[in-house]
């Protein structure tokens, strides 16, 4: 699950397939089939991130700051100033464990994607989520049940909600936070991204993702011409 991620990334970004049309049609598949979730909402999200990276309120990966986490230091300081409390940020990199990688695929992602997609009346990627899981119940009710299904299930989503989750903060969240500055659009990339040392493990681990800097500057360059 985490790998036809980093796939459905690359289909996303129309950086496998020299046409357009090709990458948005095998993205509904990889991310809808294999995976259970709405193209749509991916391209929805992840669109915006790309535009702003690291500005609050315009960059969906932070709106964890403040209910959750005291991201960058200006916003953090802001919080200060005003007084507002939502959670002992003393002790954010404790709780970060518990709150961030474990459950925002399996207790919120798993949710929202349904609702996005009736919301929206986004039914083809509604009805390619639905086929995911009609596949999935089908190979596994017969052997686990149930319960051995639904808990399968769910481990999955906890195992990859922890990979998914430090892969994409490792290379965002120690940069810099604010709000947005109308800073040019180069500078506004390379102020919000950072790489992470390059090894066969990483390239594999990450999707590609610890070239994140060139990956913001080119994102429809294929994953494995980053290194050049």
């Amino acid at each position: 699950q985490a790998q036809a991620g980093w796939l459905q990334h690359d289909f996303g970004h129309l950086s496998v397939f020299s046409k357009s049309r090709w990458n948005h049609w095998v993205h509904k598949f990889v991310i809808g089939h294999l995976k259970g979730a709405p193209a749509s909402w991916w391209n929805h999200l992840h669109f915006q991130h790309h535009a702003k990276p690291n500005c609050f309120r315009k960059d969906p990966d932070v709106n964890m700051h403040p209910l959750f986490f005291a991201l960058g230091k200006t916003l953090s300081v802001e919080l200060g100033v005003q007084k507002k409390k939502f959670m002992p940020y003393n002790h954010q990199h404790k709780y970060f464990f518990i709150i961030g990688p474990p459950a925002l695929v399996p207790l919120y992602f798993q949710w929202y994607i349904f609702y996005f997609a009736v919301q929206r009346k986004q039914w083809v990627d509604l009805a390619w989520m639905l086929s995911f899981y009609v596949r999935f119940f089908l190979t596994y009710l017969p052997f686990l049940g149930v319960k051995g299904t639904l808990g399968l299930h769910l481990l999955v989503r906890f195992i990859e909600s922890n990979w998914f989750v430090w892969v994409t903060q490792m290379n965002h969240i120690p940069m810099h936070i604010d709000y947005d500055k109308n800073v040019d659009w180069f500078s506004t990339q390379l102020q919000a991204t950072c790489n992470v040392h390059q090894s066969w493990f990483n390239d594999w681990f990450s999707g590609h993702l610890n070239f994140q800097i060139e990956h913001h500057l080119f994102p429809t360059m294929p994953r494995h011409n980053y290194w050049k």
